[in-house]
């Protein structure tokens, strides 16, 4: 019998990146992925001693573009600070930020079946312009800063509006592009003409375009192929929530229904 002290296994921490990314708080709506809530899991997993990789267990289909930026800013930090290879494991998708997170790995691998890419940006809402007044409602707007009731969902959408909006996607797509050309970079096969236009693909066509390195996303079964059969695999997960709000049943809230219809949109558009 070998003493746990005496164990010198190799050891993989792994980290699950599962859902909508948003600053939106947990709550008692669907959870969410955001710096604030996987700050304290990253600093855990990187710590762990005598580690030797560190995989991301990614199903997201996106969300903020700030989340995004910051949570995969962190994993680079650290990965960096304490030396560890960071593997990305996706499952059914790495979409949008989801991508964005993948992008902080050092290697992306997938099932043939996952969804990756998305690298775009948008936005959307409603044009109220006529229901107030059939509903006999006058609203009353007063500013100061000629740019303040931009893009107001109660009055006809403005040229000068939508060429700013347009400028602002444009922009936020810019970084997208240049953080997936900066970790991806000369991995990628396919024209950026072709890759950055907010398309997705399945897993194997994603290594064909180098959006992906290599086909399998089980991280315990990638842990074992590259550390071997004996190797401890750590998942590294949030702390349980108090004992009270885990008795609490779902959904009591409109804010959590509303979450939940916007998570379930954002999953809709991939097809899942």
């Amino acid at each position: 019998m070998q003493l746990p002290f005496l164990d010198r296994s190799p050891r993989v921490a792994v980290v699950r990146l599962h859902g909508v990314i948003s600053a939106r708080p947990g709550g008692l709506g669907p959870a969410s992925l955001s710096l604030a809530s996987l700050a304290p899991v990253l600093d855990r997993a990187f710590a762990m001693k005598r580690l030797s990789a560190v995989f991301l267990a990614i199903n997201s289909p996106g969300g903020s573009a700030v989340q995004s930026a910051l949570i995969a800013g962190r994993i680079r930090a650290l990965a960096e600070e304490k030396r560890l290879p960071v593997i990305a494991c996706v499952e059914d998708a790495a979409a949008s930020g989801g991508y964005w997170l993948a992008c902080a790995a050092d290697e992306i691998v997938a099932e043939p079946t996952s969804i990756l890419g998305s690298i775009g940006v948008i936005a959307s809402g409603f044009g109220f312009t006529e229901a107030l007044e059939k509903l006999g409602v006058e609203r009353r707007v007063r500013t100061a800063g000629t740019e303040k009731s931009f893009w107001d969902p109660f009055r006809p959408e403005r040229p000068e509006d939508a060429e700013r909006l347009q400028a602002l996607l444009g922009d936020l797509h810019e970084e997208f592009r240049a953080w997936v050309r900066g970790r991806r970079g000369a991995k990628l096969t396919a024209p950026e003409a072709d890759l950055f236009t907010g398309r997705f693909w399945a897993g194997r066509r994603a290594v064909e375009l180098g959006l992906a390195d290599r086909l399998g996303a089980d991280p315990v079964a990638e842990a074992k192929r590259r550390f071997g059969e004996r190797v401890k695999v750590i998942p590294v997960g949030a702390r349980r929530p108090p004992i009270w709000r885990r008795l609490l049943p779902p959904g009591l809230s409109a804010e959590g229904a509303i979450a939940a219809l916007e998570d379930r949109a954002a999953w809709a558009r991939l097809g899942l």
